[in-house]
C-alpha cells in the first residue's frame, strides 16, 4: 500500500469552496476497520450539493466528497471482510460528515460495507449507486404495501435522474406498466427503451389538481423530486395505493390535505437509503443484482474521470444530466 493516495479534496475559501484534486497522506484518513482501494463512485445530487457547498451538508473541512463506492478491501480488521474482498458502500452520511468516495482509497466501518454481489462488477454496482439503491427500497416498499403489476400503472418521477432511471428499469424488468415523468422530452425514446410505457411531460404534475380528490391515475408512484409533484400526485393515487417518497430537488414543501389518506387509504411511505439497516441492504442488493440485466445498466451509464466531478456537480443540480455518471477513480 502506497504512502499517499489521489483524492478530489474540498476546501473552505472566502467566496465558498474549492475542489481540487491532490495527493493526501494515508494518516489523514479517518478512522474505521476497513480500508478499501477505491475503483468507481458515482455522481449524485446530494454530491452535487456537497461539492459545490449547498446546504451546509459539510460541516469540517478539508473533506472528501462522494457518498458511494465500489472497491476492494485492502486492510481489514474486521471479522467479516478480508482483504481482497470486493465490496459496496451507500448511505452513513459517508460523503458528507465521513470522507467519501472521490479518493483511490477509503477508510471506513465494516458495518457500513455490504460483499458485491457476485454477477455485478464494480463499475455496474456504481451505476446502480445510492440512486438505484434508493430506487430498489421504494419499489420493495411499495410491493409490501400490495403493489404488484396487476395493480395498474406506477408513476416514477425525475425519470431522467439517478434514482428515477433505475426505479424505471427495476419496474419495467418486473412486468409494471411504467408512466415516467420527465422534463426534457427529448430522451422519450431512452426512457422507453429501459422500461417506460408512457411518458408524461412534468409541467403537467406542477399544475395542483382542482380539487382534493381527482381521478385516479395510478396504482403506486415512486417520486424522487418532491415539492409541487408530490402535491399533485397524490390526489391522482387510486384506492389503496401508495406513493413513496424518496427526493426534494423540487422543493421540500407538501401542499396537501388528509383526504387522500382518509377516502381513499392512500399511503405515503418515506424512503431512508441512508441509515438502512444491514439485512435490508444485503436484500436489496440481491435483488438489484439479479433482477437488472447488464445491458440495461449499462444503457443507463455515462462514464467520466475524477476530474470531470466538479463541472458535472454544476449540471446534476440543474438537471442537466442523464441516467447514472459513474466515476472511475
Amino acid at each position: 500500500m502506497s504512502d499517499t493516495f489521489r483524492a478530489l479534496v474540498l476546501e473552505e475559501v472566502e467566496k465558498g469552496v474549492s475542489a481540487t484534486i491532490q495527493e493526501v497522506k494515508n494518516s489523514l484518513l479517518p478512522k474505521g476497520d476497513v480500508t478499501v482501494s477505491v475503483s468507481h463512485s458515482t455522481l449524485n445530487y446530494k454530491d452535487g450539493m456537497v461539492v459545490k457547498g449547498i446546504g451546509r451538508l459539510v460541516r469540517n473541512y478539508p473533506h472528501v466528497p462522494g457518498i458511494d463506492f465500489s472497491g476492494t478491501v485492502e486492510a481489514s480488521t474486521s471479522n467479516d471482510y478480508a482483504v481482497g474482498d470486493k465490496v459496496i458502500l451507500t448511505g452513513w452520511r459517508v460523503g458528507e460528515a465521513h470522507w467519501g468516495g472521490y479518493a483511490e482509497r477509503a477508510r471506513v466501518k465494516s458495518d457500513w460495507l455490504v460483499h458485491l454481489p457476485k454477477n455485478l462488477t464494480e463499475q455496474r454496482a456504481m451505476t446502480i449507486g445510492t440512486a438505484g439503491f434508493t430506487a430498489m427500497l421504494a419499489v420493495k416498499e411499495l410491493e409490501d404495501h400490495g403493489l404488484t403489476p396487476k395493480s395498474g400503472p406506477v408513476l416514477v418521477t425525475g425519470a431522467n435522474g439517478g434514482v428515477g432511471g433505475v426505479a424505471v428499469a427495476i419496474l419495467g424488468a418486473a412486468g409494471y406498466e411504467v408512466h415516467a415523468s420527465t422534463g426534457r422530452p427529448e430522451l422519450e425514446g431512452h426512457l422507453k427503451s429501459i422500461g417506460a410505457r408512457e411518458i408524461i411531460l412534468r409541467e403537467e404534475l406542477d399544475i395542483l389538481p382542482e380539487r382534493p380528490l381527482a381521478s385516479e391515475r395510478w396504482a403506486g408512484a415512486i417520486d424522487a423530486v418532491g415539492g409541487k409533484t408530490l402535491s399533485s400526485i397524490l390526489p391522482q393515487i387510486k384506492i389503496r395505493g401508495a406513493v413513496a417518497a424518496c427526493g426534494l430537488a423540487g422543493g421540500a414543501d407538501l401542499n396537501t390535505t388528509v383526504i387522500p389518506f382518509l377516502l381513499r387509504g392512500v399511503k405515503l411511505l418515506g424512503i431512508d437509503s441512508v441509515m438502512c439497516p444491514f439485512k435490508e441492504r444485503e436484500a436489496a442488493w440481491a435483488r438489484l443484482a439479479s433482477g437488472l440485466t447488464p445491458s440495461t445498466l449499462d444503457a443507463l451509464t455515462e462514464i467520466v474521470p475524477l476530474e470531470a466531478v466538479p463541472e458535472l456537480a454544476d449540471q446534476i443540480l440543474k438537471g442537466k444530466t442523464r441516467g447514472r455518471v459513474v466515476v472511475k477513480i
